[in-house]
């Protein structure tokens, strides 16, 4: 009966140590998780909700390094922007980088 006991015994320490050995690669996920993923996922939210909210007049930066002066939001995801010396370009939506107000008003 002892035996029986000890035996038991001896099974229950060795589950324990399985999930144990999964702790630290738990910690790893939660750890990509709050350090890559989510704040990617927060960037590209907030991304969207610029390219969303953009209008006539607003000074912007395409990807490809392009200042315009947005002249026309259409209805099909693209915008006519208007470049410096007065040459009109029809871009995607998606092609806008960032706010360029502060770069343009320094030049």
């Amino acid at each position: 009966m002892n035996q029986l006991f000890i035996l038991m015994a001896g099974q229950q320490q060795g589950q324990g140590g399985g999930i144990m050995s999964f702790l630290p690669l738990i910690a790893i996920v939660v750890v990509f998780y709050f350090f890559m993923i989510r704040p990617q996922m927060k960037k590209a939210k907030d991304q969207k909700k610029y390219i969303e909210g953009l209008k006539k007049g607003d000074k912007i930066l395409t990807i490809g390094g392009i200042y315009g002066k947005i002249v026309e939001v259409r209805d099909d995801a693209t915008i006519i922007m208007e470049v410096e010396d007065g040459t009109k370009l029809k871009i995607s939506k998606n092609a806008v980088s960032n706010d360029a107000t502060a770069t343009l008003n320094q030049n």
